[in-house]
This record gives C-alpha cells, sequence and structure tokens, in this order.
C-alpha cells in the first residue's frame, strides 16, 4: 500500500486527472481547478520565501495584483497578444519583488512582516485609486483570449496553459530548494549568523528568495487576469494575504509539496465556502489554529508520519553537495 501512494504515483495520477478534466467535467469544475493551478504558483512561490528562506514577508497578494494589472493593461491598452503581456506580468512582478527585497534586507520577524502588509495595503491603494491608469475601483475588462489556430475555447485553452505552466515551475521549484540556493536558504532560515559564518552571502540569497517568490506571484496573476477576464482591486485586498498565508502553514511550511497540498485545499475550501463569505474568514482562522495547535507541520507531515517515501530531502539523490 504504501509503494501504490508513494509520491511518484500519485503526482502521476494528479497530472492524468488534471491533463483529462475538461473532457469530462462541466465548466464550473475546470474554472476552480483552474484556480486551484494559479493557487499552487503562488503558494510554492510563497513557500520558497516564507517557509525555505524564513523571511517573515508577505508580498505576495501585491505582486499577484502587479501580474495581472501589467498583463491586462498591455492587453487592453496596446492589443498586445498574450504570449508577450504574460511574461511581461511576470517579469514586472519579478522586478518588483527584487525592488522589496532591498529595504527588506535591514528588517527581521514582525518589523519584515508589518513592512510587507504595508506594502501589499500601498499597492492596493494604487490599484484603487491610480484611475489613469488601473481605472480605479471599478477595474477594467480584459480582451477575450483567442487561442487560434488551435481549435480550444478561451476557458479550455487557459486551463492547458495554466497546467503547463504548472509542471514546469513546481519542478522548477524542486530542483532550486534541492541546489546549493534551497540548501542557503535553509541556512539563513535556521540562523543567519551561523550562514554568514559558512560563507553563505546573505543579500544574495535572499534576493533570489524575493525574485523567485515574484516570478511565481506574477506569472499566477497574469494567468488570473486571463481567466476572469477582469481586474479589480478587490481580488489584491487583505484577505488574500490571509489565503496566501494560510495555504503555506495547512500544506506545510518549508516544503514545497506542501504548498502544492495546501493549495489545493484551500481552493476547494473558498468554493465550498463561495457564497458565505463572513464564514470563509472564520473558517480559514479555525483551519489555522487547527493546523498549529494539533499538526504544526500541516498536512504534508501527516503524509509523512506515515508514508516515509514523501521526504524531501534537501539534496538531489546520488550528490553529495
Amino acid at each position: 500500500m504504501q509503494a501504490l501512494l508513494a509520491r511518484r504515483n500519485i503526482v502521476a495520477v494528479g497530472i492524468i486527472v488534471f491533463a483529462i478534466l475538461p473532457t469530462f467535467a462541466n465548466a464550473y469544475i475546470v474554472f476552480v481547478a483552474n484556480l486551484a493551478l494559479m493557487y499552487i504558483l503562488l503558494s510554492v512561490g510563497l513557500n520558497m520565501l516564507l517557509g525555505y528562506a524564513g523571511q517573515l514577508a508577505f508580498p505576495n497578494a501585491a505582486l499577484f495584483g502587479v501580474g495581472a494589472y501589467t498583463s491586462g493593461l498591455l492587453r487592453l491598452e496596446f492589443d498586445l497578444p498574450y504570449w508577450i503581456t504574460l511574461p511581461a506580468g511576470a517579469a514586472f512582478a519579478t522586478l518588483i519583488g527584487l525592488a522589496i527585497a532591498l529595504p527588506a534586507l535591514r528588517l527581521r520577524g514582525l518589523y519584515l512582516a508589518l513592512a510587507t502588509i504595508a506594502f501589499a495595503q500601498a499597492a492596493l491603494w494604487v490599484f484603487g485609486h491610480w484611475n489613469s491608469v488601473t481605472y480605479g475601483g471599478a477595474g477594467f475588462r480584459v480582451p477575450p483570449m483567442d487561442f487560434s489556430p488551435l481549435p480550444i475555447d478561451p476557458p479550455t485553452g487557459i486551463y492547458y496553459l495554466s497546467l503547463i505552466i504548472v509542471l514546469v515551475a513546481v519542478p522548477l521549484g524542486w530542483n532550486i530548494v534541492r541546489s546549493r540556493i534551497g540548501r542557503a536558504w535553509v541556512a539563513l532560515r535556521e540562523s543567519e549568523v551561523a550562514a554568514e559564518t559558512l560563507g553563505i552571502d546573505l543579500t544574495r540569497y535572499k534576493a533570489y528568495a524575493y525574485v523567485v517568490s515574484g516570478l511565481y506571484a506574477g506569472t499566477a496573476g497574469a494567468l488570473f487576469s486571463a481567466l476572469l477576464g477582469i481586474v479589480t482591486p478587490e481580488s489584491f485586498d487583505l484577505f488574500q494575504v490571509i489565503v496566501h498565508f494560510c495555504m503555506v502553514i495547512v500544506g506545510g511550511i518549508g516544503s514545497l509539496w506542501g504548498g502544492v497540498l495546501g493549495a489545493v485545499i484551500l481552493v476547494g475550501l473558498l468554493e465550498v465556502l463561495r457564497t458565505f463569505r463572513d464564514l470563509q474568514e472564520i473558517a480559514f482562522g479555525g483551519l489555522l489554529l487547527f493546523t498549529v495547535l494539533v499538526v504544526p507541520g500541516g498536512a504534508i507531515a501527516m503524509i509523512k508520519r506515515y508514508l516515509p517515501g514523501w521526504n524531501e530531502p534537501l539534496r538531489r539523490i546520488g550528490k553529495k553537495r
């Protein structure tokens, strides 16, 4: 049974299910699955910053919005094709992530958390009040997608594009955390003083963490704007900060596969409570409290306890460095 439930088998089944889902599921299920794919990007990116590098920072909601607004506005104002606006949104969010890293390098712990939450709120204010650029609180509609000459409708095309990006981004993140960069992040998380004595450049590796997180969040934002067809400030408010943080904690902080699992769990919970917005915050708070008190390592810790094949060594098998 443990062999059947090994990570490789479960991941393979998950990929197959996501790949064939549009052939038998209705439009709503495909939409929710697409949201799950985007939140996987967000969760994995934030987990590398928060869980591996140990930076108590929450810029993801703002960078998510930056990617969405950049991609959407380039399509609306300049009628650029999506294959240009998607990487442009990701690239601009990555640059903003790097810009955040520069002042954040001087902050730690609670002060860093407060500074990045303040940045998220400032970005939300810009999204809602810079009327000449962002169209203010009403937002704007993104021109419909066209996947010609492929014979697929826009929702299906965006879904498979999201799936392809996730299938690239998750293995990329898996390789990063098992590389020298990932091990340097873990050293930073455990003790910056000890890491510095080992010759680890704190500034460089912290900047790497913010850049990677920004890349993942910006890519998710560019996909999000195309999926919804509309960009509004409410989509990137403080509630998004809470959702992203809950995904990391509930799935398993410091675990890439925990980030994937947390995204799927939280998107499912969001959709179950979609018509009860007030209950969403209560449910998220209860789930977060339950995880911290009962399952500190998140859902992935429960899986690792009974299925050893889910362990995540910080090196590639066969590599000694």
